[in-house]
């Protein structure tokens, strides 16, 4: 079975900030903490990430088992379809608790739009402006990624509820298997997406902290890192 697994590339940047002491607090500097409390939000579930590779790859690993039994072993197959379904199950939980994760940073980083008009620097204010907006379609696009990884789940409980029928006809179980594959293709676009989104948002902060004179000191692994650390 065609599988894609899943990356989701946060857009974490590890920050000290130092600013110069003074009695009010700018529009700038308000934006900022919004911006890294929305940061720390999301880096809370990265642990969790792990968690829904792993699951992934055991279940992989039991569908391979699955498919070395061949149709003679019922009972075996049976088992083990049921213990994949419990992996689906785990896996979805998880989704939904990154959904959640993703939800309450996404209320946090939207109290920054009521400071962007008051930002005096014209450039900083547009490119904040930018940074707003293109936020707010990475969130989007991840819906859209979460959205498509819950049907793929369906859908692959559907094959090892399949697997369990003593009547189950080759032609059906193939047009399943390539409903999965179209699935996760799917899944697959709607990452590239999201991580698009990251990237050019994480390069418009940048460009706003600069622009912002927020003096910050960025303690981070590159994309490639985070790819290969995902295990993509």
């Amino acid at each position: 079975m065609f599988r894609i697994r899943k990356t989701i590339i946060f857009f974490n940047l590890f920050i000290l900030i130092v600013l110069s002491a003074c009695k009010h607090t700018t529009a700038e500097e308000e934006i900022y903490t919004y911006l890294e409390e929305a940061v720390r939000i999301e880096s809370e579930f990265i642990g969790q990430q792990n968690k829904i590779t792993n699951l992934e790859a055991e279940e992989q690993k039991i569908y391979k088992q699955i498919i070395d039994l061949g149709t003679d072993n019922k009972d075996e197959i049976k088992k083990l379809a049921k213990e994949a379904i419990g992996n689906i199950n785990k896996r979805s939980e998880l989704i939904d608790m990154e959904k959640e994760n993703m939800e309450s940073s996404k209320e946090v980083f939207q109290k920054t739009e009521d400071y962007i008009e008051k930002i005096k620097d014209q450039d900083a204010r547009r490119i904040a402006g930018k940074l707003y907006n293109k936020m707010e379609k990475r969130y989007l696009s991840y819906n859209e990624l979460n959205k498509t990884y819950i049907v793929s789940l369906e859908l692959e409980t559907e094959l090892y509820e399949m697997l369990q029928k003593q009547d189950l006809k080759q032609e059906d179980l193939t047009k399943q298997i390539n409903k999965i594959n179209k699935g996760y293709e799917k899944v697959l676009d709607a990452n590239e997406k999201f991580n698009t989104y990251t990237i050019k948002y994480n390069e418009l902060k940048r460009e706003f902290y600069t622009l912002a004179n927020i003096d910050v000191t960025y303690e981070e692994p590159t994309i490639d890192e985070e790819i290969d650390k995902k295990g993509n």
